[in-house]
């Protein structure tokens, strides 16, 4: 009687389980680029994917081609049911913070947005700045010419804190080291034109930078290749881009937003699901550098030495990388 009545408990609960995975229905939106971007996008779809393969639970997703997409899509999802939608990126807040509010008892959640004062909603911020100041110190190691490079995509302060804090990893530890910064343009196609990345980074290369790294989304891919075609180093950004050219990469820096994607929908799903700005630094695994397979020939021991104690110094508060975001100003 005792195992029947356990069997009894265990069938309800799955099938209670069941039912709450069928009322649950989340939903994203993502970014020009698109999902399979290789880096800022496919970084969200990889979170999605882990969600929906552990959990069984189908994700609602669209892809973003043109600017007034973002608000539509956000609508659409909400009003066939999403429980969840995330949307990703900066140039969605004005949509999200439309959108949430016409759909109170929907919860949201945005990547890269802190700024929006709505109560059903999630926002994450990272602080890139400390994971570029880690590649930067690879970046002015691996140098041999003592010049390196930064290819941004869109002209804005975000990326611009990517820069940032990049310049100061680079100073430390070399503060004769010359910077070559170029930003792709300064609309969302920026995000998307690895013609124009493989042009910045040949020019850049042609005034004797031998390490370029890149934060510019889909652009990125045509950072790597103009440096490796040119036997120089590229740095990936987002997602862990060191297998796009084995040898050519020196790393990446990761912003786990794959990591904030499959937490948002966990959350949701559970019950646990936390309002307010959830705020992603090396303290918290929010970024970091890449070491594989793919960059161990080009990381040294002394380099390695070297970024995981800036990385420690970084988290105990002895070394504080400088936020381009809160004065739009980079320290020289």
């Amino acid at each position: 009687m005792r195992i029947r009545t356990i069997l009894l408990s265990i069938a309800a609960f799955a099938m209670a389980f069941a039912a709450h995975a069928m009322d649950f229905k989340p939903a994203v939106v993502y970014d020009m680029g698109g999902k399979f971007d290789k880096s800022f996008n496919e970084g969200i779809s990889n979170g999605v994917a882990k969600f929906a393969e552990e959990t069984g639970v189908e994700v609602m997703e669209f892809e973003v081609t043109a600017e007034p997409q973002r608000e539509q899509a956000m609508r659409r999802m909400a009003e066939r049911g999403a429980t969840i939608v995330l949307g990703v990126g900066f140039a969605q807040a004005d949509a999200m913070n439309k959108v949430s509010a016409e759909f109170p008892d929907v919860k949201f959640a945005i990547i890269d947005v802190y700024w929006l004062d709505q109560p059903n909603l999630r926002q994450y911020s990272f602080k890139e700045h400390e994971g570029s100041y880690l590649v930067g110190i690879a970046a002015a190691m691996a140098s041999q010419t003592g010049k390196v490079g930064f290819v941004g995509g869109m002209d804005i302060p975000l990326i611009r804190k990517f820069a940032c804090g990049y310049v100061q990893g680079v100073m430390a530890t070399n503060p004769d080291a010359e910077i070559f910064q170029n930003m792709t343009g300064s609309t969302p196609a920026a995000w998307n034109d690895p013609a124009k990345g493989a042009e910045l980074t040949q020019s850049q290369i042609d005034r004797g930078a031998d390490v370029v790294y890149h934060a510019a989304g889909g652009t990125g891919t045509g950072v790597i290749r103009a440096a490796a075609d040119a036997g120089k180093l590229a740095i990936g950004v987002d997602s862990n881009q060191n297998h796009l050219a084995p040898g050519s990469v020196l790393t990446s820096m990761l912003k786990r937003v794959d990591v904030a994607a499959y937490n948002t929908f966990k959350d949701a799903m559970s019950g646990d699901f936390e309002t307010g700005i959830k705020v992603l630094g090396l303290a918290e695994g929010g970024v970091d550098w890449a070491l594989d397979d793919n960059n161990a020939p080009l990381i040294n021991d002394a380099m390695k030495a070297a970024i995981d104690d800036a990385k420690a110094k970084i988290i105990s508060g002895d070394i504080v990388v400088h936020n381009y975001e809160s004065d739009n100003n980079c320290p020289s």
